[in-house]
């Protein structure tokens, strides 16, 4: 993944308690990383996931996160997170993220993360809405309206 793929960027500081007896960021981390900068990505597209989940009654389940280690990411680095919503289907969401070094070129990790929109009264998908597919279109210019 290069860093041109992205409009979305959020910034972390690698800190002390994030580290591991090796000096790099433990694994369980990144997935931090990824979840808040997908959060601030829809905070950027004026979209109020928590808001509009009480609303419809529908929410989005992570089903799957995979994420690879291309260098080791260290205390106190300073780092851009690019989040892209790379496919829509029916009812599910597949992100593309990946860490750089701040205004670095070179993805130090990346991820994968699907989402499935679900009816939070029966735990099943459910299709997204126009209306978020629109929205995320605005950015997402690949995925059309």
């Amino acid at each position: 993944m290069s860093r041109e793929q992205f409009w979305f960027f959020h910034p972390f500081r690698v800190r002390y308690s994030e580290i591991d007896g090796q000096g790099v960021v433990f694994n369980a981390h990144y997935l931090t990383y990824f979840d808040t900068t997908i959060t601030e990505y829809f905070r950027a597209l004026g979209y109020d996931q928590y808001a509009d989940a009480k609303q419809t009654g529908e929410d989005f389940h992570v089903v799957k996160s995979v994420i690879e280690y291309k260098a080791p990411v260290r205390f106190d680095w300073e780092l851009d997170v690019g989040a892209r919503v790379a496919r829509i289907g029916n009812s599910s969401l597949t992100f593309e993220l990946a860490i750089f070094l701040k205004g670095g070129m070179e993805a130090l990790v990346t991820a994968e993360i699907v989402w499935v929109n679900t009816s939070q009264e029966t735990h099943r998908p459910v299709p997204i809405s126009k209306a978020i597919r629109d929205l995320i279109a605005t950015r997402e210019h690949h995925l059309g309206a």
